[in-house]
């Protein structure tokens, strides 16, 4: 996973790059950054990362609801990401979440999606 100033630094070079920092309460516990283009309809999470203090404590799952908030706004039909299998991997978190594999893997990671249809704005996997 890269650094926070490098995905900020890359952010700045791309147009299509949106990036928000994770609080839980007044306190920083993560970050995120998409790849967005709702004239296409695309949302692709390129960074998420939650600090492990804050894991298993409902601030991941949140700020993934929000995110999907996100694209359900710009009109996506889908959220895709990709993620390293194996131990300690986020795998099972989005699995959780109702992200599927595609099928594709991108230099060892396993890309996965939501499908968006039928989903309500702020209802999170519900």
């Amino acid at each position: 996973m890269a650094p926070n100033s490098v995905s900020i630094a890359e952010a700045y070079f791309e147009p299509k790059a949106w990036f928000r920092a994770i609080y839980s309460g007044e306190e920083p516990a993560g970050f995120a950054m998409v790849w967005r283009d709702p004239a296409e309809g695309l949302f692709y999470i390129w960074r998420f990362m939650v600090d492990a203090g804050f894991q298993g404590r409902g601030v991941g799952r949140r700020a993934l609801e929000l995110l999907v908030d996100e694209a359900l706004a710009d009109g996506a039909d889908e959220v895709t990401l990709s993620v390293v299998p194996g131990a300690n991997s986020a795998l099972g978190f989005y699995q959780s979440f109702g992200f599927g594999p595609t099928g594709v893997v991108h230099g060892g990671e396993q890309e996965l999606k939501l499908v968006l249809a039928g989903r309500a704005s702020g209802t999170g996997s519900g």
